[in-house]
């Protein structure tokens, strides 16, 4: 019995945890969950070819039908693939803008304003590269991303499926399925988006993610109504201290907020 319970348990943590954050890179972007699905496909599929033609060393005893030279030959395809592709997705506000609350159409929407990585920026070629024939290239910062990503499906992301081959040994099974005769079920050609899509998340949050106006505004009316007018205070005492706001409001400010001040002691008392 408490067998089959570590058993549930590790398959739950397996799907449910790694489903979850794949959910949260479609709502980063489309692009986030697109281009590394997209990678890992090409990758597997570039991979097969490449060790079917060419293919002499087995690269690991799991899956002995998989070769080093499959597996170089299909990163440096994925590599290539990964740059084409993100720069026809970056084209597109549909692919790059996160899905957002908008408080004015009440609804979700997925236009925004771009985050910078998804603006084209023009970058100098090093004097020392004296052999290029431009100084100068424009290019979308987040086609840097996507090489990263790419290398990460390139050289982790099969381990992914190595993990996935002695997950099935262990439960003596050949594939998860038969959906597809001679290749497995539907979890089998899933098997390397796992990893690849926690590091996505990962790395999203680590490095490129920003807060937009409208995210941090939908968790302000999270907080209790007097929290609101407390926070407007603080916000609208700073913006004066830092000479954002005409110093013509400032008189006008003053006395709306110290209106506010009984507004939010009735709303506090009423809280409490």
């Amino acid at each position: 019995m408490h067998c089959w319970f570590g058993w549930t348990h590790v398959t739950l943590l397996i799907v449910v945890c790694t489903s979850h954050f794949q959910i949260y890179n479609i709502f980063n972007g489309i692009i986030w969950f697109l281009l590394p699905v997209s990678l890992v496909i090409c990758n597997d599929i570039m991979a097969y070819v490449f060790g079917f033609f060419f293919g002499k060393t087995p690269l690991i005893k799991l899956s002995p039908k998989k070769t080093w030279e499959g597996f170089i030959g299909g990163g440096l395809a994925t590599l290539l693939f990964g740059v084409l592709f993100s720069a026809v997705l970056v084209q597109f506000d549909y692919f790059v803008c996160p899905l957002e609350w908008d408080d004015v159409i009440g609804a979700l929407t997925t236009s925004c304003t771009r985050n910078p990585v998804f603006m084209p920026k023009t970058y100098n070629v090093s004097k020392w590269l004296f052999m290029i024939p431009f100084r100068q290239f424009t290019w979308y910062p987040f086609l840097w991303h996507s090489l990263v990503i790419a290398l990460y499906t390139s050289v982790v992301g099969p381990f992914g499926g190595f993990f996935a081959s002695g997950f099935k040994r262990a439960f003596r099974i050949k594939d998860f399925g038969d959906f597809f005769p001679g290749h497995g079920g539907v979890v089998d050609r899933f098997d390397c988006q796992f990893i690849v899509g926690m590091f996505v998340y990962m790395y999203y949050k680590s490095f490129v993610h920003i807060y937009s106006p409208a995210s941090l505004l939908s968790r302000i009316y999270v907080l209790p109504a007097h929290e609101q007018l407390a926070f407007y205070r603080l916000l609208t005492e700073g913006l004066f201290q830092r000479n954002l706001l005409p110093a013509t409001l400032n008189e006008f400010v003053v006395n709306l907020l110290r209106n506010n001040d009984t507004v939010i002691s009735t709303l506090t008392g009423e809280s409490a």
